[in-house]
């Protein structure tokens, strides 16, 4: 691999199924992200969404605080400045954000696990925009892991029912012009992402950074109409580390950038809250034997981080 991380087309899942395969597992193995271009979500979604949620951010903070749930890890509504910190970190990161998760069924199984979302009432535009781009990515995102179930040699479709009533979650960001000099905080610490992959809309903004393998900080600015993704650390357990769930952050900008507000929004695909996280036979080999001795639900998996980085 290059010393940068490859961005592929899509689209060649369709034409060119075999080398893109080849070559979208060969960049995750060795980055854990590439960049996805020919996504066929429209820009004009991306931008309505976007809008939708600078919206929300720039409300009085009295207002953003009634929907915030104290107790509930952040899973649903508005989380304020000051509260997720990364792992191992003394600070906390410099954001605040909004969770969309998935719109269950009553009667769903899952119910009990995945409480309904909260749609602010000043921004009425807020649920059909987050609504759209939530389902946009996460179509996407099964399109991802076909190929990638096909790189590990198993059927197509094999992750298909594990993420079809996952607990995924649509993340609008707002990092906040940043006034005060010499502040030990980042806008997001150095960390690995929990789920089973994420998707990145709006990355074009720089401030991405990838630790690559040899402990270097590789800048990941993408072009505009390409969406980052990256393995997360329940799709790391699950291949045994095939692929790997590459620590990144968010670095602070310099001089008068740093008092520009930056949004992104992630996509965070999670698995069925009942998937057993157990490295997969096909991931296990005497070069890379067995790295885990007991499995978890991702449920429960979801649980322990969430209380890693202070959300719960």
């Amino acid at each position: 691999m290059s010393h940068r991380i490859p961005t592929l087309d899509i689209r060649r899942y369709d034409d060119d199924r075999a080398a893109f395969v080849a070559e979208l597992g060969a960049a995750y193995r060795e980055w854990g992200f590439a960049g996805i271009c020919g996504h066929g979500i429209p820009q004009r979604l991306i931008d309505d969404a976007y809008a939708a949620f600078q919206r929300f951010f720039a409300l009085p903070t009295e207002i953003k605080l009634k929907y915030h749930r104290p107790g509930t890890g952040g899973a649903r509504g508005y989380t304020p400045f000051g509260i997720e910190t990364a792992k191992d970190s003394r600070y906390p990161d410099l954001k605040e954000f909004y969770h969309i998760g998935r719109e269950l069924p009553a009667d769903s199984r899952y119910a009990v696990l995945m409480p309904p979302n909260l749609w602010p009432e000043e921004v009425p535009e807020f649920r059909s925009h987050g609504l759209a781009l939530y389902r946009a990515l996460d179509a996407l995102g099964t399109r991802v892991l076909r190929a990638l179930a096909l790189h590990l040699g198993l059927a197509e479709n094999f992750f298909d029912d594990q993420t079809d009533c996952g607990n995924s979650i649509l993340r609008p960001i707002h990092y906040p012009p940043i006034t005060t000099p010499d502040i030990p905080n980042v806008r997001a610490g150095a960390h690995e992402d929990i789920n089973f992959i994420t998707l990145l809309v709006g990355a074009s903004t720089a401030g991405l950074e990838v630790k690559s393998r040899k402990g270097e900080w590789v800048p990941f600015t993408a072009e505009a109409d390409t969406i980052v993704v990256n393995i997360g650390d329940m799709l790391q357990r699950l291949t045994n580390h095939v692929y790997p769930s590459t620590t990144h952050r968010v670095v602070n900008p310099p001089g008068e950038d740093a008092r520009k507000p930056r949004y992104s929004v992630p996509f965070f695909l999670h698995p069925n809250p009942d998937v057993v996280l157990d490295p997969l036979p096909c991931c296990v080999t005497p070069d890379n034997p067995r790295r885990y001795a007991a499995p978890i639900t991702a449920h429960d998996y979801l649980q322990e981080r969430l209380r890693e980085i202070r959300l719960i």
